[in-house]
């Protein structure tokens, strides 16, 4: 099984950054947008439609709130197995981090995915220093 790990530092405060994060509904306007292009809720689930057209089901698995840690599952596409978490976390410097890990089957799905991860990672990073730049939340 491929596992996959991405890591931004960012200026925005980790109380913003987790409101952006647990807003499971918001990917597209609060989060990344631009990298999601809709995200539609349904009763433990969300319909992600990606800014490259492609449209997954995920499954919310965990919004806890104490460890600033959401878990999700996807369904759909060349994949079997996905399952990823992103979380939130200050480190001994005080600078605000988002690690997101991915595991998935097949492996060969591990590049391009990677790839998605990465994008998605800097449009996040860019989303959420803006917020300080902007002062909104």
């Amino acid at each position: 099984m491929a596992t996959i790990r991405k890591e931004i530092s960012t200026v925005a405060h980790p109380e913003d950054v987790w409101a952006a994060l647990r807003d499971i509904g918001a990917l597209h306007t609060r989060l990344v947008p631009g990298f999601v292009v809709d995200t539609r809720l349904e009763p433990g689930a969300r319909i992600v439609t990606f800014g490259n057209g492609m449209v997954v089901r995920e499954t919310i698995v965990t919004v806890d709130d104490n460890e600033r840690r959401l878990v999700w599952s996807a369904t759909g596409g060349a994949l079997v197995h996905h399952n990823a978490s992103a979380q939130v976390i200050t480190d001994a410097s005080g600078q605000t981090k988002v690690v997101w890990i991915a595991d998935l089957l097949p492996d060969e799905a591990a590049e391009p995915i990677a790839a998605m991860m990465e994008q998605g990672m800097a449009v996040m990073k860019e989303t959420l220093d803006r917020l300080v730049a902007t002062g909104t939340k």
